[in-house]
């Protein structure tokens, strides 16, 4: 009998240390994944609407976790707003503070390399990792541990435009048609249905195919390699990959282009050959973005490129959904966050744009879903965010303090239901010294600076953006209120643009 009770006090024991051995094992720092697409639009995703698009692994991520259906990027000092989206996602600082604090990167400052994301991740205790697009000042061995193909802003073919450019700005003979620019193969394309000036699936054209392989698919074999060589080891780790797609050009695999076909594509509500003032607000000819199709835009042009989006962004949810396989195969799925974004979205025809130098809600609003241990299922939050608050949601998860640096917040108590409101009172947008944006107790004012144009939108009866109600006399008070917020908000800011003249004219 006493054999008996001494095996079962063993037995206890056993138990007991395996339980605690089980409770070490949960509590432990999680690992993180961030997951960043280039220039998807918030409503790319199938499960969250959109029934033109295939988006299984995207549509697996909203089932299975937190979605934030409206988050926002704040705007940017430059043509390129990935730059701009990637110092604050990076730095932790809003847009014209991450402006100023770049410039300490770039002139080598180790003090400034140890405020970044990466470095506070390290300092917790991460084994950190970075792969695809950078595009931000800091060099990426300078503030991860681990990196793998570092890519550029865009595939050279792409940045052979603004060399064009500058070739037609100074010498008249590149001129065509009056003030045309004279376009590399991609651009001022299709022309009409028998244009086959380019080809999205063909390599010898270059872009993501530079190398020989498409980078959407280098990004996944690098990610899965620092994979199984991370399931062996006992240290959490963060991984940044960074796609370059859905970025022009839009390349993919002609399996992922059958999918889809032009006559299919619908339209956008908002459509129109061309934006009444996008001369006005920098988006003329010689834009990067808006020169990829014809002006002005035809049906035909916009659907194509509709379609050859959609098949991009198709073939990178392939790539992100043989990631979280091997997540899963690795054993470290259980312990594992993924958040899940872009760097801003795309006008893709709607207003007649084509890019994300404006403030219309599809080019600063991208997908944001976080899922993970704790993060409830199939859960949608309307509460605004910014998208760069993922860093400061991933260093949440750590359980490390945030740095007092970091101005953007957290969103995991919203993702938990701890919180409910925003921890915004509204969303501050800007782009260069031509467009300021608020967003408010759900209306958009939208200023034009240079021509003193102001708009406003209810976002709840207009989610398009397409009809201006500024002008009706009940909403007078409206647009001076909105307005007076968004002076103070430039001022928290340190927003360098003084739109007082602006206020004269209402």
């Amino acid at each position: 009998m006493k054999i008996k009770i001494g095996i079962l006090a063993c037995l206890v024991v056993l138990a007991s240390c395996g339980n605690k051995k089980e409770k070490q094992k949960v509590t432990s720092k999680p690992n993180i994944v961030f997951v960043f697409t280039d220039d998807q639009t918030y409503s790319s995703i199938h499960a969250l609407g959109n029934d033109q698009i295939i988006t299984p692994t995207m549509d697996s991520f909203v089932a299975e976790g937190t979605t934030f259906t409206h988050a926002y990027n704040m705007g940017s000092w430059s043509g390129a707003v990935c730059a701009a989206s990637r110092a604050m996602m990076n730095s932790g600082r809003f847009v014209w503070r991450a402006n100023k604090f770049r410039q300490n990167w770039k002139s080598n400052d180790s003090k400034a390399f140890d405020k970044s994301w990466s470095k506070v991740m390290e300092s917790a205790g991460y084994d950190t990792y970075m792969t695809g697009k950078w595009h931000v000042d800091a060099p990426a061995g300078k503030v991860f541990k681990n990196v793998k193909h570092i890519r550029p802003g865009m595939p050279k073919d792409a940045w052979d435009h603004f060399a064009m450019v500058e070739k037609f700005k100074k010498n008249p003979e590149y001129k065509k048609k009056g003030s045309e620019v004279i376009m590399p193969v991609g651009y001022n394309r299709p022309q009409d249905k028998n244009d086959t000036s380019w080809s999205p699936t063909e390599p010898s054209f270059g872009g993501f195919w530079q190398g020989g392989k498409h980078w959407s698919e280098v990004l996944k074999d690098d990610a899965i390699e620092f994979i199984d060589q991370a399931k062996t080891k006992d240290a959490p780790f963060f991984m940044y990959l960074a796609f370059n797609a859905p970025h022009d050009p839009r390349q993919a695999p002609q399996e992922y282009q059958d999918m889809y076909k032009v006559e299919e594509m619908e339209l956008p509500k908002s459509y129109m050959p061309e934006y009444t003032y996008r001369h006005s607000i920098a988006n003329s000819n010689d834009l990067r973005d808006e020169a990829l199709a014809p002006f002005p835009r035809t049906e035909y042009a916009i659907k194509t490129h509709i379609k050859e989006y959609y098949a991009s962004i198709t073939h990178v949810d392939a790539q992100i959904g043989m990631i979280v396989e091997a997540l899963k195969k690795s054993g470290k799925m259980d312990n594992t966050y993924i958040i899940f974004t872009a760097d801003h979205g795309l006008a893709m025809g709607r207003h007649g744009l084509l890019g994300k130098q404006n403030l219309y809600d599809h080019s600063m609003r991208p997908p944001m879903i976080i899922l993970g241990p704790s993060i409830p299922k199939n859960k949608k939050i309307d509460a605004d965010v910014y998208l760069q608050d993922a860093m400061a949601t991933a260093i949440d998860l750590t359980g490390t303090e945030k740095p007092a640096f970091i101005e953007f917040n957290s969103f995991l108590d919203l993702a938990k239901g701890e919180a409910t409101k925003s921890h915004y009172d509204e969303i501050y947008g800007a782009y260069l010294s031509v467009q300021r944006m608020i967003r408010k107790d759900g209306f958009k004012l939208l200023i034009y600076a240079e021509i003193n144009k102001v708009m406003l939108f209810d976002m709840n009866k207009d989610p398009e953006e397409m009809n201006d109600i500024s002008k009706l006399p009940e909403n007078k008070e409206k647009v001076k209120s909105l307005f007076n917020d968004l002076l103070k908000l430039q001022k928290e800011m340190d927003d360098p643009l003084d739109i007082t003249s602006v206020f004269k004219t209402l």
